[in-house]
């Protein structure tokens, strides 16, 4: 059977990189979409040699943009992590990395025009909600990709998009503590539950016998204590709401102590292996929780003004941020860049769809 083809485009986001799809080129039913996914990522297999997927939890992800049918959004986004060793497609979290690419993407794409040196772009998040502001730069009413913004865990420099988040507290639960409280006790260890932009369970490392700061070599090896994080996360997912999480990436972990030279310092899991840097929408959560007495970031956190300054393994992010009230965030930013890789055609085998345009019609 012919191979099936899809228009795509590789884009680094933030610290992540994947294929950016239009929804209009692939299909409309889930199930069906779901599988052309991992085709094209090459899963399940753990080196996903078979598509385009990277092998890493940072590049088997998705961004699949259209335009909006609001009045005051220019574009959706959908976010899908592809699972590397099971055949799952999760859309229930958002990534905040991948983010930062839909902007360029999608001005590239032409599904709205640029509006001089800097175009705003408006982007829904159909996985939580969430609006969110993007400032594209724009010279010449052209992306530019070239500019001296540095973000940890990506080398080089590159023009800067700023993200401005928001409705994000609560996004997926409804509130920013799903439990009604700051901490709770699960399994003998004080766990924060907290909704925004990313539901997250955040632990103190040295509750679990290890330094927010190790490497993530030394926490990804120690399969007794990942296997304890696991058992945790399990109950705090049905406590938050969503019920058997065994094969959903959220809620995320995070793993918070004191540090130097910043607020605090974070190990995040994705869930199941060490993140190199920090996701956004994790940044964000940890951000609000920090910002709130009573809960484990606040315990160990400087205290926190109008920007959280977070270490992680890539470095120190830094994550404006303003609240609205006790439990609730007006708004949280963030600094990232995105690169366009590549552009073409994605090719799928026929039996997963048979739709788009058949591989051997290219030259005609």
């Amino acid at each position: 059977m012919r191979q099936t083809r899809i228009p795509c485009v590789i884009m680094r986001g933030g610290s992540s990189r994947g294929p950016y799809f239009l929804a209009s080129d692939l299909p409309a039913d889930e199930a069906t979409r779901d599988a052309v996914l991992l085709a094209a990522m090459g899963s399940p297999h753990q080196l996903q040699v078979d598509g385009i997927g990277g092998a890493n939890t940072l590049t088997s992800k998705v961004a699949i943009v259209s335009p909006s049918a609001e009045a005051d959004v220019d574009v959706d986004y959908l976010f899908a992590q592809v699972d590397i060793g099971k055949a799952l497609v999760d859309t229930r979290p958002n990534c905040g990395n991948m983010l930062a690419g839909v902007g360029p993407f999608a001005l590239e794409a032409g599904l709205l025009p640029t509006t001089g040196e800097e175009t705003l772009v408006r982007i829904r998040n159909k996985n939580t909600g969430a609006l969110v502001e993007a400032l594209i730069q724009t010279p010449g009413g052209e992306v530019t990709y070239d500019g001296m913004a540095e973000i940890p865990g990506v080398n080089g420099t590159a023009a800067p998009i700023m993200l401005r988040f928001r409705e994000v507290a609560g996004a997926k639960t409804g509130r920013l503590f799903p439990t009604g409280l700051r901490s709770d006790v699960i399994d003998g260890v004080e766990v924060s539950m907290v909704d925004c932009a990313m539901p997250m369970m955040i632990l103190r490392a040295a509750d679990l016998g290890i330094s927010a700061e190790a490497a993530p070599a030394e926490i990804d090896g120690n399969k007794t204590l990942l296997a304890r994080i696991e058992a945790i996360r399990m109950e705090a997912g049905r406590r938050m709401g969503f019920g058997d999480v065994t094969d959903s990436v959220v809620p995320k972990v995070g793993l918070v102590g004191p540090t130097e030279g910043a607020d605090f310092a974070v190990r995040y899991l994705t869930p199941h292996a060490v993140h190199k840097a920090l996701a956004v929408t994790g940044a964000i959560c940890l951000a609000a929780a920090a910002k709130c007495p009573g809960t484990t970031v606040h315990s160990v956190s400087k205290p926190v003004g109008d920007i959280a300054y977070i270490r992680h393994p890539g470095g120190v992010i830094e994550v404006p941020i303003a609240m609205n009230g006790a439990e609730d965030v007006a708004w949280a930013g963030m600094l990232r860049t995105a690169r366009r890789i590549m552009e073409g055609t994605l090719l799928v085998p026929g039996r997963v769809w048979a739709g788009g345009k058949p591989a051997a019609l290219a030259a005609e």
